[in-house]
């Protein structure tokens, strides 16, 4: 890490950042028995502690794209990791339930600062010939950070206390900050003016939409506190998409949403996101409530699911030079389906965990291929300039994805089963599931919809001549 800017260097710092805001999504979930016992947390408390962090995350993911192509990205990028940690470490020192959630809130604002912007960061460090591996690599460590959350979180609940699952953060950030200032290197979008209007419009949509799906998984479908906050956000956004298209400076270029291939990519994205990790999240209480594993235990029986990818990840992102993107995307879209399907036929109150085993195994190369590829085939349709937006729409999109396959999955759970034993669990998730594999069966149908890249121009030959340099 010899001088700022370095691919190398953007890298492992922004990876690194990256790996930690989204391990943050579901470490928690182990945590939560010994918070009630200690903080005395009501049910609904627990759940906004989870909750809390996915929505100002979800929410204001686009919004912090925007901010950084103004400001400078590696700035906003160091903001927002100071406010990540200083929130880590006031969750593990909350003395109150409250206290823990209102932290949990200001994670999730750090959160959705760093994800867009280290992408973004990572992508304009690196010459154009090299931008699919290490784009490759990087989803990678975002898809390890979400699958990982679970076990790491019981590693950490298994030899100390629930204060661990924060405190683990704060040691990484403060030494990524000043690694961050003194080898990131700056970087702006096109926006030279903020559009506050349309800010404030996609962060009330947004927040809508997101906090119905979250309450639906309490309250139903049917309840006017899901509905009336789903309803009120979308006609938001159909406002803020109608007032993007006569902005002077737009958030989002309206010429994004006319591109095929941006679009699509973003469809799968929530489609993936939401069947799989809506999975993941009954999946992994299968095997503590029903199959009676300890957190630790059972976070290690998930390994061959979450570590895969690590494997997969830079094969995928060779292949997807020479094979093309988009077929790869398919495969795996369709290997997560394959496995969802064949965890609904053997799960079962008894199940032994060799049965289980080959679902992982192919979940996992299907879960390395995606979080490999994604981000890559999306930003292939996107001019350089629009790097930055594009990526946070494309983060949001994923965000909303897995709340709404939490919600969606849980809601096909809590309609056939329940938590009453374990023939009830059971008779929850066999349906989840399918449900779960369905979704991506739709999205295999849209991967297969979404063009081929198009290829990128010669580079000149000053261009040529830095890359080789670099």
């Amino acid at each position: 890490m010899s001088k700022r800017g370095s691919g190398v260097a953007t890298f492992l710092i922004a990876g690194t950042a990256a790996f930690m805001a989204a391990l943050d999504t579901l470490v928690v979930t182990t945590a939560l028995p010994s918070i009630r016992t200690e903080l005395a947390a009501s049910l609904e408390s627990l759940e906004w502690t989870v909750n809390a962090y996915t929505l100002t995350y979800a929410v204001c993911l686009l919004a912090a794209a925007v901010v950084g192509d103004r400001f400078g990205r590696r700035r906003v990028f160091l903001a927002g990791l100071a406010v990540f940690t200083a929130a880590s470490a006031a969750a593990a020192l909350a003395g109150s339930v409250e206290a823990l959630i209102a932290a949990r809130v200001v994670q999730g604002l750090g959160a959705s600062v760093i994800i867009p912007l280290t992408l973004t960061l990572v992508v304009v460090s690196v010459p154009q010939e090299r931008r699919g591996r290490v784009i490759a690599g990087f989803g990678a460590m975002i898809g390890l950070g979400i699958a990982l959350g679970p076990w790491i979180g019981g590693a950490v609940i298994g030899h100390g206390s629930w204060q661990g699952v924060f405190w683990i953060n704060v040691p990484l950030g403060l030494i990524l900050l000043p690694l961050a200032a003194r080898f990131l290197a700056e970087s702006r979008g096109p926006h030279d003016r903020l559009d506050t209007r349309g800010v404030a419009l996609v962060v009330a949509g947004l927040f809508g939409v997101v906090f119905g799906l979250i309450r639906s998984t309490t309250l139903g479908w049917a309840h006017p506190q899901v509905l009336a906050p789903i309803a009120a956000g979308a006609l938001v956004l159909v406002w803020f998409a109608r007032w993007e298209r006569r902005a002077a400076h737009p958030i989002v270029p309206p010429t994004l949403f006319r591109n095929r291939g941006f679009v699509l990519s973003n469809v799968l994205a929530l489609l993936v996101q939401g069947g799989v990790l809506g999975s993941v999240f009954l999946l992994t209480q299968f095997l503590q409530n029903v199959l009676a594993y300890p957190p630790f235990e059972a976070g290690v029986r998930t390994l061959p699911w979450t570590m895969l990818p690590v494997l997969v990840a830079p094969v995928a992102g060779v292949l997807g030079e020479r094979l093309g993107v988009r077929g790869l995307m398919v495969a795996g879209a369709a290997l997560q389906g394959v496995a969802l399907a064949w965890f609904a036929v053997v799960v079962s109150p008894a199940v032994p965990y060799a049965l289980l085993l080959p679902g992982m195994v192919v979940a996992g190369a299907g879960m390395g291929l995606f979080f490999a590829l994604g981000a890559r085939q999306m930003l292939d349709f996107v001019p350089p300039a629009q790097e930055g937006v594009a990526s946070g729409a494309n983060n949001a999109m994923r965000q909303t994805g897995i709340v709404m396959g939490v919600a969606v999955l849980s809601s096909v759970f809590a309609a056939t089963g329940g938590y009453g034993s374990a023939a009830s669990f059971v008779a929850g998730l066999r349906p989840a599931l399918w449900t779960g594999s369905a979704i991506l069966a739709a999205a295999v149908v849209v991967a297969l919809l979404i063009p081929a890249a198009p290829l990128p121009p010669p580079a000149p030959p000053a261009e040529m001549l830095a890359a080789a340099e670099s």
